[in-house]
């Protein structure tokens, strides 16, 4: 009985799709090809001054003494800015585009597509820039409830864009909407278990491994989020489903009522 619920299709699909896996390799990536491009933008943000550290911080929601922690890890934005080449942003920049690619290849599993062409390159590119302008926006929000329903706002719009994007417009935005709001609830509750679980993980793991300690409880988070970009996705396509399996039964159920005499 469970096989043939919505429960149990959604099952399947993320048993199918390896969605662990997924968020694993989605961790690593950006850890190794993002974070470095993103140290440099919030360094050179003439508004935060706070460099990527405080950009990570914020984004994990960890308390005052989990957040020195987390500086520690990286170097001040001067430091970056003074020994940044621009041969060396140029690289970082087409790693950057190498973990968009690994999100189109994401979401194009979700809806079992065939892969993109390679003159789509563009699309990564375009997808990043707007990536970095999304991050600036969530760093320059000030705190309060406004912040909470601005950042989910935009969580949803941009998640919502980025499928269409990057997917080539191969799936409309009806069926890509359920997938962003999905993501955007996720990554809200995300930050709230961070709060709760990751803030005191950071303190204690430091004070046991040191520096790796925190290292590790950022990766951790990090394959939460790849969880929930993905996994959001896969439900918003199951939502889709079942939506249109229920207009096509109430359909079915209105021609058998006009066919009884």
């Amino acid at each position: 009985m469970f096989h043939r619920s919505p429960a149990g299709r959604g099952w399947r699909r993320g048993s199918e799709f390896e969605l662990l896996h997924r968020a694993l390799g989605f961790a690593a990536l950006g850890f190794l090809t993002l974070v470095p491009l993103l140290i440099v933008v919030a360094a050179a943000d003439p508004v935060n001054r706070h460099g990527f550290a405080q950009w990570l911080a914020e984004g994990l929601g960890v308390s005052a003494s989990s957040q020195d922690e987390v500086k520690q890890l990286f170097a001040p934005p001067k430091r970056a800015l003074e020994t940044t080449t621009a041969f060396g942003l140029a690289t970082l920049a087409i790693f950057g585009l190498s973990f968009g690619a690994a999100v189109q290849t994401g979401y194009e599993k979700v809806w079992e597509l065939p892969a993109g062409r390679w003159h789509n390159v563009w699309r990564h590119l375009v997808w990043l820039v707007v990536l970095i302008a999304y991050l600036l926006l969530s760093s320059h929000l000030g705190p309060g409830v406004s912040r909470v329903l601005i950042a989910v706002v935009s969580t949803v719009l941009f998640f919502w864009w980025s499928q269409r994007l990057l997917l080539g417009g191969r799936i409309s935005w009806g069926a890509l909407l359920p997938g962003a709001l999905a993501t955007g609830v996720g990554l809200f509750g995300l930050r709230v278990f961070s709060q709760l679980v990751f803030s005191p993980l950071i303190a204690s793991s430091a004070v046991s491994y040191g520096p790796v300690g925190t290292v590790l409880v950022v990766q951790s988070w990090l394959v939460g989020v790849g969880y929930v970009v993905f996994g959001g996705a896969l439900l918003g396509r199951v939502l889709h489903e079942e939506y249109l399996r229920l207009v096509a039964w109430r359909r079915q159920r209105r021609k058998s009522a006009r066919a009884r005499p």
